[in-house]
């Protein structure tokens, strides 16, 4: 199970509630978690909040998960991320359109570069975009015989 991730993450608001993005996001997470082939990750983009926990990270036990140096992943985006953490020094500030760029380019730097993702373990390797194909072949053949055991049950729980 490959995947690429490039997801801003779920939108808030009651009429994606009301749409059921609970209840359509739980089936994803639920299939991610259940499936015992090889799982292999690749954030190519964004990789925002619960969205890529649900799109394959090292969260739900991916085997291996890579980024390109352009990718993001962080809880939020920067843009969103300094309205909320920065709202009152906005609004006092003289110029609060420089001062926004300015925190959105250090938040950036900060939390949402791929390689503070690898330091923390939550990616595994961040990769040239002209070495994914040869890398994915590579993970691949690592994991041709991986076979993952789950204790045995009479059926799952998932949430329909």
């Amino acid at each position: 199970l490959t995947t690429l991730v490039d997801t801003p993450g779920y939108m808030p608001g009651s009429n994606q509630e009301h749409a059921g993005i609970i209840r359509h996001g739980s089936k994803l997470l639920y299939a991610f978690c259940e499936a015992t082939v090889p799982r292999i990750t690749l954030v190519i983009g964004k990789a925002y909040g619960g969205a890529y926990i649900a799109m394959g990270s090292k969260n739900l036990r991916t085997d291996l998960n890579y980024a390109w140096p352009t990718a993001r992943c962080a809880v939020l985006g920067g843009e969103a991320a300094v309205k909320i953490m920065y709202r009152k020094e906005l609004q006092s500030s003289e110029n609060p359109e420089s001062l926004k760029k300015q925190l959105i380019d250090e938040f950036a730097e900060k939390f949402e570069n791929p390689y503070v993702a690898a330091s923390h373990g939550t990616v595994d390797n961040v990769i040239d975009p002209a070495e994914t194909r040869p890398m994915l072949i590579k993970g691949l053949e690592m994991l041709e015989n991986k076979r993952e055991k789950q204790l045995p049950r009479k059926h799952g729980n998932i949430n329909l």
